[in-house]
């Protein structure tokens, strides 16, 4: 099966190269480039292809409003570009319906491999971004859910969503809970499902919306895992 990509970024170079990059790979067609928002949404509405990376600042209509549009109108998945320390709408671009972000500097096998892991189903988002979205969501206070929200989970499956809050894959929250990976990967299922989430990155954002985790909880173990390269979050 081949992944039909949309790439928009308002500079010409660093649109070109992504295409580039992706469009030899032997499973992927970068089937348009987009110059600014307006246009990423209509060439996703004439190509509908699988994956659309939206730079986060673009002119008319800026990759936030794009995604929205997008995530709306149908099946295509987005991935935001971004430079990171410049760019203050990570919670809004997840909320918009993003499946994940990557940096601009990002490596050339990572930028494929984000590519593969969204079209699939999954979703991504590196660990420095991950901590920018926390400290967003903590300097705000908009959109409050009440805790009650997450009565519906059991004792397992809140021990689950606690510890996908703290970045934990599969297998480590196997290994924390003492479990097998088909459990855990069951366990996720079920909390997305009853918390009506799409993924695990919108799984984050209702633990710290919801209290359940606070900014500057340690994983547990105490490791640092901002060091991590982007990896994809699978369900």
């Amino acid at each position: 099966m081949t992944i039909r990509v949309v790439v928009a970024d308002d500079q010409e170079l660093v649109r070109s190269g992504f295409a580039l990059i992706l469009d030899v790979q032997p499973d992927i067609e970068v089937v348009a480039e987009a110059g600014d928002g307006a246009e990423a949404v209509e060439a996703v509405r004439r190509h509908a292809p699988d994956v659309a990376l939206l730079d986060v600042r673009m002119p008319r209509m800026d990759g936030i409003e794009a995604c929205r549009a997008i995530s709306a109108a149908g099946d295509c998945r987005t991935v935001m570009l971004t430079t990171f320390d410049s760019d203050e709408y990570v919670y809004d671009a997840l909320h918009a319906g993003a499946s994940g972000f990557l940096l601009k500097d990002v490596r050339r096998d990572d930028l494929v491999h984000a590519v593969r892991v969204v079209a699939r189903g999954d979703a991504l988002l590196a660990p420095s971004v991950a901590r920018r979205l926390v400290e967003q969501y903590t300097r705000s206070t908009r959109n409050p859910r009440p805790a009650a929200r997450l009565d519906v989970l059991t004792g397992r499956e809140r021990e689950t969503l606690l510890l996908l809050a703290r970045g934990l894959s599969n297998a480590e929250i196997a290994a924390e809970l003492v479990v097998s990976d088909h459990t855990v990967k069951t366990h996720v299922g079920n909390v997305l499902a009853k918390l009506g989430l799409r993924d695990r990155i919108q799984a984050v954002i209702c633990a710290y919306e919801t209290g359940l985790v606070a900014a500057g909880d340690p994983p547990p173990g105490g490791a640092d895992r901002a060091g991590h390269s982007p990896s994809s979050a699978r369900n």
